[in-house]
């Protein structure tokens, strides 16, 4: 198998996939000791003239000493080849991140296979059962994969990855013409293709901690603490934990402390964290938060568990979300995520189920549900639809 090591091999591989109709990629990366990913192999795959499994499939070093993977980013700005990847969020994020640009056009074959019919992410494993007739070796699936040198068991799984996903992409796209469903995946990749998906905003970490108290002063003193943590581990690249976790973070909101002595009496305080410059940047944030003017204090947004739900209404919901699934054969939770149903149910209308092909294959029939102008009845083992 080939192992590229240099930019010259790379550029050569990349002239290659230019000029072919798709290329496949998938990553190994580690992100346990960092806050940012670290990439530790590329593995790419091209059709060949004779199918799509005769063709050329390569692993890339990115941290062979000198390589650049300029050649790689130039390639993913190139609009005439399809970039293939499965679940390709945290792929993308590594290659936004590292060479600040997003594959066009992309493909998730994940996303096409919940299309499809393959029901709820799908993982990887199964498509290359199901439509490559393959296998997938688990041997090397917990692996430290910037250890180097690699093993050729290493090596055959990850390039695995990129090989039978030619045969998985093939398919796929071929039911998607058939069904003329393109457009229902396009709608999908516009997250992945939005670079604001891959940003972090120190100020806005806050709003993904849980919490009950919906108090203004402790929401703000929560902003502050969330805000420093972010970006005290974004500065030294480690995991948010490492600085102090949601649990401290939480308690430092409420006991609001002024001094030294009042963080050493935390309970869930790591003992590093008591001290020194993360210890100062506690106070100055539990401070800020303290002093921050009414005016503009944070409020809570409106989760799921305050709305007032119609339970008869969520559940009719529920029943109907089924009969479509079943009716498309397109996975339910790409359909509508039980948080719309809820919140149709509690009679909003800024839900994601209700715009696009959502609203073709669901989202009309639930709003003339919650109207009363549609009813539902149960033929044997099947739901209709009727009209009232």
């Amino acid at each position: 198998m080939d192992l590229i090591t240099t930019t010259e091999q790379l550029t050569e591989f990349c002239a290659l996939a230019h000029a072919a109709p798709y290329v496949t990629i998938d990553t190994e990366f580690l992100r346990e000791r960092t806050y940012y990913s670290k990439l530790c192999l590329l593995q790419m795959a091209l059709p060949g003239p004779d199918g799509a499994a005769s063709g050329p499939a390569v692993l890339v070093d990115p941290l062979a000493e000198g390589l650049s993977l300029a050649p790689f980013y130039a390639l993913l700005k190139d609009e005439s080849t399809v970039k293939v990847l499965h679940a390709a969020r945290q792929d993308l994020e590594i290659f936004y991140i590292e060479g600040g640009t997003l594959p066009r056009p992309l493909f998730d074959t994940q996303i096409a296979a919940m299309v499809c019919g393959f029901g709820d992410q799908i993982g990887y494993e199964t498509l290359v059962r199901k439509l490559a007739k393959g296998q997938i070796d688990k041997s090397s699936r917990f692996t430290d994969w910037s250890a180097r040198p690699l093993s050729e068991a290493q090596l055959r799984y990850a390039l695995a990855d990129v090989t039978h996903l030619r045969v998985i992409y093939e398919k796929l796209a071929k039911r998607l013409s058939e069904t003329g469903r393109e457009a229902w995946v396009a709608e999908e990749l516009a997250t992945l293709n939005d670079p604001e998906t891959y940003l972090t905003r120190p100020e806005e970490a806050w709003k993904r901690i849980k919490t009950r108290n919906d108090s203004g002063r402790f929401l703000a003193i929560l902003r502050e603490l969330a805000a420093f943590r972010e970006n005290h581990a974004q500065s030294r690249n480690i995991p948010r934990s490492r600085v102090f976790k949601d649990d401290a973070l939480l308690e430092l909101a409420a006991l609001k402390p002024k001094t030294a002595d009042d963080l050493g009496r935390t309970r869930l305080l790591l003992r590093e964290a008591r001290r020194g410059e993360i210890a100062q940047g506690i106070l100055e944030a539990v401070r800020r938060g303290v002093e921050c003017p009414v005016k503009d204090l944070p409020q809570a947004e409106n989760g799921r568990e305050n709305l007032q739900v119609n339970p008869a209404l969520a559940d009719l919901l529920r029943v109907l979300l089924k009969a479509k699934s079943d009716q498309t054969d397109v996975a339910a939770k790409l359909i509508a995520s039980a948080a719309d149903l809820d919140a149709l149910a509690a009679g909003m209308r800024d839900v994601a189920a209700l715009r696009g092909w959502r609203a073709e294959v669901f989202g009309a029939d639930a709003l003339r549900l919650c109207e009363g102008k549609l009813g539902l009845a149960v033929r044997g083992d099947k739901v209709q639809v009727i009209a009232l």
